[in-house]
């Protein structure tokens, strides 16, 4: 295990990872593995390969913002990205992780994994648009992963990111579908990194806000 989690967080952009988080990483991956069983946290087909399709994929965004301390995940479903960044940050002073979910059952999953690998990470069972309201939270990242189209995460991250929250939203080789729809409703600053593990994107968005009525398509 050690020498391939490692290889994968290397390739995620991550080096010299400290032997107890890799340890809690490791205890995560054996918590997926053993839930997978009574729920569907990841495709099946992804299991074998794990730590490079989940870990790795969802750390690349720690690599991206390496400071940042309070973040928060929408759509948390399995932990992918919110406990593999909870458990990457737990040594920054203030660290902490808000998992929104809606589905009962991967919240006991959720709270399980952030009570048995220690990660500051703070369940929220819910729908997005209940959770997250204007001036709730205080946020210097939100992320989700494979949650929801583009046009629907903006509307989700909008009272976070208006707020000055930098959006991180890992996206599939179909990602510039996504941002060609988004801009209908949509007026924000866009950077486009490449993904490190697959050939899709991460879309780095800031300064949302929304596109004048006038000026939406039809």
């Amino acid at each position: 295990m050690k020498a391939g989690a490692e290889a994968a967080l290397a390739e995620a952009g991550l080096v010299g990872v400290p032997r107890e988080t890799m340890e809690r990483l490791a205890a995560f991956v054996r918590l997926v593995e053993k839930w997978q069983r009574a729920q569907n946290l990841v495709a099946n087909s992804t299991l074998p390969d794990i730590w490079r399709r989940h870990v790795a994929d969802s750390a690349q965004l720690v690599a991206l913002e390496p400071t940042a301390a309070r973040w928060l995940d929408l759509g948390s479903g399995g932990g992918f990205p919110g406990i593999v960044i909870a458990i990457l940050i737990a040594d920054r002073p203030g660290a902490r992780v808000r998992l929104v979910e809606s589905d009962r059952r991967k919240c006991a999953f959720l709270r399980t994994a952030a009570r048995e690998t220690g990660a500051p990470a703070e369940i929220h069972e819910g729908r997005v648009e209940a959770i997250v309201l204007p001036g709730r939270f205080d946020v210097e990242v939100v992320t989700a992963r494979a949650a929801a189209p583009l046009d629907k995460l903006l509307s989700w991250a909008a009272p976070v990111i208006a707020a000055g929250a930098r959006g991180l939203f890992p996206k599939g080789r179909d990602f510039r579908r996504e941002v060609t729809e988004a801009v209908q409703n949509w007026e924000f600053d866009l950077v486009e990194y490449p993904s490190r593990i697959d050939d899709g994107a991460i879309l780095d968005i800031r300064r949302l806000r929304p596109r004048p009525p006038q000026q939406r398509s039809a």
